[in-house]
């Protein structure tokens, strides 16, 4: 068994803890009425994205959500949550660098043992789920949980969905498609995109991830058969007929979008196994992105 799949199937364990312990970062995390930016890079930036819009979907205060890379000086926010598995990463530490002493700043890290403990003026260490993998799964998922725990919007059943998208097998027809175009609506666009991410991160498939509604304003094109077209949460209205008459792969996210994600990532390593190809050691990647001065 290979790291990332090893470390994606304790997920609903990590999820228990984080939930739990959510209480406990009451002080240190957004609270209502705070205007927040959240900040990451790859798998970090989409994981932003949901939070973003769990956030501000339960009317707890406007959130944006950029790349550390991209982030808005010239914007005011009462809080800046970054969120860094390894807590190495440069974009992040030169973005609570430059907010110093100007925002407040929040970190979720994965290493307690790392620059972002005092780059941040707030740490939150989820080591229990960090990652020997480059690939990451456990430590985003358990940071959304955490999150949407804090929100008042994680319940117990996300869980048993995550357990349920472990065990399922997945339809050997998917893992056989040679491209994959993964959908959300709200805080779903960020768990589409990163499905995407993880699909090209662990077997280098084609793919790629828009809102639900933009799909009919020419992604639509591209699917026939042997492409997969993969809703996280409800679907528009007429979207599944539509995109089955094109002789493509319809697949229903049924369970709790964040266990969907779980199966996506399932479906990662057994593309990447079906092209023999080992999701440990992703082309051209390292686990954090360290630049030299």
């Amino acid at each position: 068994m290979t790291h990332v799949e090893d470390e994606l199937r304790s997920q609903p364990e990590c999820w228990t803890r984080a939930a739990s312990e959510a209480a406990g970062y009451r002080d240190v995390l957004p609270v209502p009425g705070e205007r927040v930016a959240i900040v990451g890079c790859g798998t970090s930036y989409f994981m932003a994205q949901a939070i973003a819009a769990l956030r501000e979907g339960a009317g707890q205060g406007e959130t944006d959500a950029f790349a550390a890379s991209e982030f808005p000086y010239g914007r005011p926010y009462d809080r800046v949550l970054a969120l860094t598995r390894s807590g190495t990463t440069t974009e992040v530490l030169e973005l609570l660098g430059q907010l110093k002493g100007r925002t407040r700043t929040t970190a979720i890290t994965a290493d307690p043992h790392t620059p972002v403990m005092t780059a941040a003026d707030e740490i939150v260490v989820l080591d229990f789920a960090d990652e020997r993998s480059v690939v990451q799964t456990r430590f985003a998922t358990t940071a959304v949980t955490l999150l949407r725990a804090h929100l008042g919007r994680h319940t117990d059943t996300a869980v048993a969905d995550a357990r349920t998208a472990l065990a399922a097998e997945l339809p050997q027809q998917l893992v056989a498609c040679t491209q994959f175009t993964f959908l959300g609506r709200g805080w779903t666009v960020g768990l589409a995109n990163e499905a995407g991410l993880k699909m090209r991160e662990a077997s280098l498939s084609w793919t790629e991830a828009y809102p639900a509604m933009e799909y009919r304003h020419g992604p639509i094109s591209i699917t026939t058969h042997g492409t997969a077209t993969w809703m996280f949460g409800e679907a528009p209205e007429g979207l599944a007929q539509q995109v089955r008459a094109t002789g493509g792969l319809w697949i229903e996210g049924g369970l709790d979008p964040l266990a969907e994600l779980v199966r996506a990532q399932r479906l990662a390593v057994a593309v990447a196994a079906h092209r023999d190809l080992d999701p440990d050691r992703p082309r051209h990647l390292t686990r954090s992105v360290i630049l030299a001065p």
